[in-house]
């Protein structure tokens, strides 16, 4: 009965597209018009921060920010200006960046509540009444180059001077090629909290206008910070569309030209993508989803689908034409069989996306969600607008002299194409059984070996590399790229200030920060610390309310009392009525910095350990996970690198759960589709086989290739799957159509030679469509497209070398004659006459 019900609603859809096929076009243009409206509503997120919604280590991190600061001091944010020249150590460097300092203090716009640099410690050396930026301009124009060397000189155990410094700082030349100045700008409260890696901040006006105002004073100064870094996370997404868009659309015309090879056909295949396209991201713009830089990947894989699906759909219309049907009939019976094929695609490739919600990262579930909803939309564009568009041209064709060129099916019997498609055929005939086992081997043998690949997450990897290449520097405006620094300032930051540089971790207390072995809780903290902490006196580098505390209480004589009265053990760690300390603490010179460590209601705290700038990230992790477990309070570590850390584990975790979710929904998604529309529940297994292959072969391409998992590659092994079934079903599909009237040789070639030749026109068109992704902007993009194109390859290959074995091996399972078509009639056998 769910046969008979399911066949009925694929004839009621056949009625449409062939006999209302103007009013099916229509319905289609209206809701392209509606789903157009919400283009304008489309926004765009960049960078890290959308990673690292709802992950503990950040929401902690985010915490510190809201609770941590002084009462009534205006939130800041702060912009570094690196010079880099053969001594920034001169006359003429210093006065540069002096200059710049003060060109960028008298612009109001750019609001700017201080500067600190080298320049100004040599003037302020040369001159000690020189407070202003005029003033310390002044006192170098008037000093020598060798008192100048000498003011450097009397410097050179003055860690405020060397710290801004590069490594290279020679105190006897008095050189040093590279320096930090540090301008620090007043920002609104809702401002200064909202400025962060890649989001929207005020500091990105501020800082693209100090870019301007540096330049004016010569030498080669550039301006860094999170203002320019969230600028270049939203550009390189427009940068890296408007290069791939166009070569796309250039390769996917092409290979479309020779697939249809007719024009009509060509221009109604191409309407159709354009619109699965405005659909997809029409419902972005009302559905009020952000376009996140992981969905630049979405067009290309829409048009994949859309360009198998609208191959297959006319290929096998051609076929039906070619057999003398008319067009209503040929349609008719095309479409009996493809929008079955169509409807197991959909549900396996939604299956393969939607594995993705299983992931603890929003942007890896937006993307899913808006994939598998675009995959729906492309399924109902292609399988029923698509048909009834052709044949209300075909009709017209017949009617009026519209140019028509080749209408025959791809792989045709003779051609040389259908010659090829077919070398898969004759082992499975011969030794189904061997090619099944060497193919299980290789996918055993390249799952061991991608165990070896690495996971990474990086802010890196959401910005333009530091060089482009030559060939993306050649393209003409408006293709060519931007000019990018961020990469390139951090690289030489990392490079010549490690020894200044020293990273930071903070572990996050919360509890009754008012409990009397607390402070001693913190104290015994710094005992022992691990390898990557930097260590003083045996002790933990580290910074906490205790440390401001002891810090007030060396020259705090009234404070230090306090102190000493509420110490019983007389270790100088106060141990009881820590409520009275910590109001007295806020209450003098100390207190703004106090309420860097301590939240205002005593309910929470900080501590920050400084770490060794060479340490390897894994092992400062870890490090700060040990230190925050021997705090009896719930403590969590985090700080930039621990959050990255954590959003990199689960990046492994979610494309570990997404592939297993999605192997598994798929395999019982085909058990049920078959059982019901085939009565063949084991065909399912067959299905599977090819995609085991591909999956396999392209993690162990991951290694090979030294790709890693990243925010973008995290969702290919799953994606894998739900492009690899595309490729599979129609082959499987097709041949239990044709084993109902051929023998099991005949139905075999006859599939890979129909099915196989449109598979091979649309694996072509989405791989180079799919493989222009490497000339992304972005590399972690170009890694996405050069797996995903490999994932249709070997998928592609699979079902036409692996597949006919399976469906081999399955036909004998279930007992079948190899020489007689499964619907063939059974022989009358007349009955024994009978004696009377």
């Amino acid at each position: 009965m769910a046969r008979f019900d399911f066949q009925r609603f694929v004839d009621w859809v056949d009625y449409r597209i062939v006999n209302r096929s103007r009013r099916v076009i229509l319905v289609f243009v209206v809701l392209s018009l509606v789903f157009g409206a919400g283009l304008s509503a489309v926004e765009t997120e960049s960078g890290t921060e959308q990673f690292a919604e709802e992950v503990p280590e950040e929401e902690a991190f985010s915490r510190i920010s809201e609770e941590f600061s002084p009462r009534f001091e205006e939130p800041t944010g702060s912009t570094q200006l690196i010079q880099h020249a053969p001594n920034v150590l001169t006359r003429r460097e210093l006065l540069r960046m002096l200059k710049a300092q003060k060109r960028l203090t008298d612009r109001s716009d750019l609001r700017v509540a201080s500067t600190a640099s080298a320049a100004s410690v040599v003037a302020q050396t040369l001159d000690r009444d020189a407070d202003t930026l005029d003033e310390q301009i002044t006192a170098v124009e008037w000093a020598t180059e060798s008192e100048v060397a000498a003011a450097v000189r009397a410097n050179a155990n003055n860690p405020r001077f060397v710290g801004l410094l590069g490594d290279d700082f020679n105190p006897t030349a008095a050189s040093s090629t590279a320096t930090i100045a540090v301008v620090t700008h007043s920002l609104p409260k809702e401002e200064a909290t909202s400025a962060g890696q890649g989001g929207e901040s005020q500091l990105t006006p501020v800082q693209l206008k100090a870019q301007r105002v540096v330049a004016t004073v010569g030498g080669d100064i550039s301006v860094f910070g999170t203002g320019i870094i969230a600028d270049e996370f939203s550009t390189v997404i427009a940068d890296s569309l408007i290069i791939v868009v166009p070569a796309a659309v250039v390769f996917i015309v092409l290979f479309l030209v020779v697939a249809y090879r007719d024009l009509v056909d060509l221009l109604l295949g191409t309407a159709a993508l354009g619109m699965a396209l405005v659909w997809t991201f029409g419902f972005l713009g009302l559905a009020g989803i952000p376009f996140n830089q992981i969905m630049i990947a979405i067009p290309p894989l829409l048009l994949a689908v859309g360009i198998d699906f609208g191959i297959h759909a006319v290929n096998r219309y051609r076929e039906d034409r070619a057999e003398g049907h008319g067009v209503g009939d040929a349609m008719r019976l095309a479409t009996d069989q493809l929008l079955v094929a169509f409807f197991i695609v959909t549900g396996t490739t939604v299956i393969g996306f939607l594995s993705n919600l299983v992931s603890s990262l929003t942007p890896i579930r937006e993307f899913g969600v808006v994939a598998a909803i675009g995959i729906i939309f492309t399924f109902l564009v292609f399988g029923i607008f698509l048909p009834a568009a052709k044949v209300e041209v075909d009709r017209l064709r017949q009617r009026y002299p519209i140019p028509t060129f080749s209408q025959t099916p791809l792989g045709r019997e003779g051609s040389s194409l259908g010659s090829a498609l077919r070398v898969g055929v004759a082992p499975a005939i011969r030794v189904p059984a061997v090619v099944l086992v060497a193919a299980l081997l290789f996918s055993g043998g390249a799952m061991w070996y991608a165990t070896g690949v690495d996971t990474e997450f990086e802010q890196e990897d959401f910005l333009p590399p530091a060089e482009a290449p030559a060939y993306l520097k050649a393209l003409p405006e408006p293709f060519a790229p931007s000019d990018y620094s961020v990469v390139a300032d951090i690289e030489f930051l990392e490079d010549r200030f490690t020894a200044s540089q020293s990273g930071v971790v903070t572990i996050f207390l919360e509890g009754r920060m008012t409990d009397g072995a607390f402070l001693e809780e913190l104290d015994r903290a710094e005992e022992d610390p691990p390898d990557t902490f930097i260590v003083e006196n045996r002790r933990a580098d580290s910074t906490s309310i205790l440390t401001v505390l002891r810090a007030e209480a060396a020259r705090n004589d009234e404070f230090a009392a306090l102190v000493a009265r509420h110490d019983s053990d007389g270790d100088g760690v106060p141990d009881r009525d820590l409520e009275t300390v910590y109001d007295a603490l806020l209450a003098t010179e100390s207190g703004d910095r106090a309420a860097n460590y301590l939240a205002d209601d005593y309910r929470s705290a900080r501590v920050d350990y400084r770490v060794k700038a060479d340490a390897d990230d894994d092992a400062v992790v870890a490090d700060a996970r040990t230190v925050s477990d021997r705090f009896r309070t719930t403590s969590t570590a985090t700080g930039t690198v621990v959050v990255f850390s954590a959003i990199s584990d689960l990046i492994l975790d979610s494309a570990i759960q997404s592939l297993a979710l999605s192997l598994a929904g798929t395999g019982v998604f085909l058990v049920l589709v078959y059982w019901w529309l085939e009565g063949t529940p084991s065909l399912a297994l067959a299905n599977l086989v090819p995609i085991v292959v591909a999956v396999t072969a392209v993690a162990g391409t991951m290694r090979l290739v030294g790709i890693s998992f990243n925010a973008f590659t995290a969702t290919v092994l799953a994606l894998t799957i739900g492009l690899g079934v595309d490729y599979s079903v129609h082959v499987v599909h097709r041949f239990v159509d044709e084993r109902a009237v051929n023998d099991l040789q005949t139905a075999l070639d006859r599939t890979v030679r129909g099915t196989g030749g449109a598979l091979a026109g649309s694996m072509l068109t989405t791989v180079f469509g799919l493989g222009v992704l490497v000339l992304a902007v972005l590399s972690v993009l170009g890694q996405f497209g050069l797996l995903t194109a490999a994932s249709i390859v070997y998928s592609f290959l699979a079902s036409l070398l692996v597949l006919p074995s399976a469906l081999v091996l399955w036909d004998r399972f279930n007992g079948n004659d190899p020489l007689v078509p499964l619907d063939a009639p059974e022989m009358d056998v007349a009955p024994a006459p009978v004696d009377d």
